[in-house]
């Protein structure tokens, strides 16, 4: 699995966090969650919403295809998984 970081103007890093890439070796870490991941007891599924906005993205009756969902539809781009087109939210700006 290859994993991709995309430096901003300023030198910020947008990448989904993991272990693969030594980031600590850059410098000090600032890090933000894209997605807040909970059960919902009502409708008896794991939800996944925007950390900044709350915005449903997407839903699932296991925690592990919720995680699954967000590494496929926010990390790097994955030839090997077919995305529909517009499914998933952007990295950067508003969800």
């Amino acid at each position: 699995m290859s994993h991709t970081l995309r430096f901003k103007p300023g030198g910020h890093i947008d990448c989904l966090y993991t272990e693969a890439i030594p980031l600590r070796e850059l410098g000090r870490l600032q890090v933000f969650r894209a997605t807040d991941i909970r059960f919902c007891e009502r409708t008896q599924l794991w939800i996944v919403r925007c950390a900044s906005t709350g915005k449903r993205l997407h839903s699932g009756p296991s925690r592990e295809t919720c995680l699954a969902w967000e590494r496929n539809n926010l990390g790097p781009p994955n030839p090997e998984v077919q995305r529909p087109a517009n499914t998933y939210p952007p990295l950067t700006g508003q969800v």
